[in-house]
C-alpha cells in the first residue's frame, strides 16, 4: 500500500493513541512516543511494523503518540490511518486483522 497523504487516528485519551502518517519517498521512519515507553516500548513497536508489514507499507513516516494502548487498539489506529492516507482504490480485507 502507498502512502499518498497526510492522515491522522485515534485520540490522546488515556488508553488510546494518536497516530500521524505521512507521506515520504523511498523513506520509512517510525517514531513512537510513550507514556510506558520503557515498559512496553519494544512491544509497541513490534505491533506497529508487523501491522504495517501486513498491510505492505514499505515507506512512509509513522509517529505514534501512545497513552497506554492495547495491542488491538494500536493495530486499528494504525490501519485507519494507514487506509486514510493511502490510494487504495482496492482494498485487500484479509490483511486487516
Amino acid at each position: 500500500m502507498r502512502i499518498v497523504k497526510q492522515a491522522l487516528a485515534g485520540t490522546l485519551e488515556s488508553s488510546d493513541l494518536l497516530v500521524r502518517v505521512a507521506p515520504a519517498e523511498g523513506e520509512f521512519s517510525l517514531m513512537i512516543h510513550s507514556e510506558v515507553q520503557k515498559q512496553f516500548g519494544d512491544q509497541i513497536r513490534r505491533v506497529a511494523e508487523q501491522t504495517l508489514a501486513q498491510l505492505g507499507v514499505k515507506e512512509g513516516i509513522f509517529i505514534l503518540e501512545d497513552k497506554g494502548a492495547l495491542d488491538c487498539v494500536i493495530r486499528a489506529r494504525l490501519q485507519s490511518a494507514v487506509l486514510r492516507a493511502a490510494d487504495a482504490e482496492k482494498i485487500d480485507w484479509e490483511k486487516l486483522q
